[in-house]
């Protein structure tokens, strides 16, 4: 086997001068990124709220229409939207009974500004009543459609930890009220 010839040819030596003029270069294409931004880019103010949730109800001051036996209530997950096109977000609520073991069922709930300033929030409409028996997973607000799984059980002999059947809803706000389409798919609730 013969020696390589390419370890003798001067361009196969990294010199200082390699690593200052690949430095210098990298930082250039760097700083240009970063002085390169979109004309609309903007960032808020540390700490502030989000356009969308500006203003929109706080899910954990309304009062939701649960028997808790004393229990307090749990806001699990919201999202906020404007969900019927009046300029004015709205928050949806996945709340339940606090219990220290077991899973109660949710109840998913629309609220909407108190009636006057400093009010609480009110619950304008219930999507999914915890009479139902179910958990709410995955819940989104965009535009004036609220999407969630809903999980159930398929029958008593079934944990409540584990629910076992699943389906996929959405509701639209439609001539004033929320419509509800499940998705078709076996072995759902």
């Amino acid at each position: 086997m013969q020696p390589s010839a390419g370890s003798d040819l001067p361009h196969t030596r990294t010199r200082p001068a390699h690593w200052i003029v690949t430095g210098a270069a990298l930082a250039a294409v760097v700083a240009a990124g970063a002085l390169v931004t979109p004309a609309d880019a903007t960032a808020p103010p540390p700490g502030a709220p989000a356009a969308a949730t500006r203003g929109a109800p706080d899910a954990r001051a309304a009062h939701y229409p649960l028997r808790c036996a004393g229990a307090p209530v749990d806001v699990l997950e919201h999202a906020t939207a404007d969900l019927d096109g009046d300029g004015r977000p709205e928050t949806v609520a996945e709340v339940r009974c606090h219990t220290a073991f077991g899973t109660p069922p949710s109840g998913l709930y629309v609220l909407s500004p108190g009636t006057s300033p400093g009010a609480p929030p009110r619950v304008t409409a219930t999507l999914v009543d915890p009479a139902r028996k179910l958990s709410v997973k995955g819940l989104k607000a965009e535009g004036r459609i609220v999407s969630a799984t809903l999980l159930g059980y398929s029958s008593d002999a079934v944990p409540r930890c584990c629910p076992d059947l699943a389906r996929d809803y959405t509701w639209r706000w439609h001539d004033g009220r929320f419509t509800a389409a499940g998705a078709p798919r076996a072995g759902s609730v």
